[in-house]
């Protein structure tokens, strides 16, 4: 059964087994409020739920991500505030977006 977000729950154990830091900044997650782990859909679409799509981040960058669009995003001031560059994103966000040879944030 899927949690409460429609997540299936082999995609939910593959994602908790891979993802040890924030995909986005590399935290390391923690009982602090902005590095709790989240959820997060890599292309904000709730439909795609499979294993490239879905990831933990930490509450910070979702929240500051938000529903913007990743480039749009990787870009922005708020992320570039939280220390977000081409080497802190994980592969599966790189993947995501077919970048991982290719630097996104500029």
């Amino acid at each position: 059964m899927p949690n409460p977000w429609g997540i299936p729950k082999d995609i939910e154990d593959a994602v908790l087994k891979r993802d040890h830091h924030c995909v986005y900044c590399g935290s390391e997650f923690s009982t602090e409020r902005a590095k709790k782990k989240s959820w997060e859909h890599i292309v904000n679409d709730i439909r795609i739920t499979s294993l490239d799509n879905i990831a933990l981040c930490c509450v910070g960058c979702n929240a500051s991500k938000g529903s913007k669009d990743l480039v749009t995003w990787f870009n922005s001031n708020n992320a570039k505030k939280r220390g977000i560059t081409s080497e802190t994103i994980a592969d599966v966000v790189k993947s995501a977006l077919n970048l991982k040879n290719s630097p996104i944030v500029k």
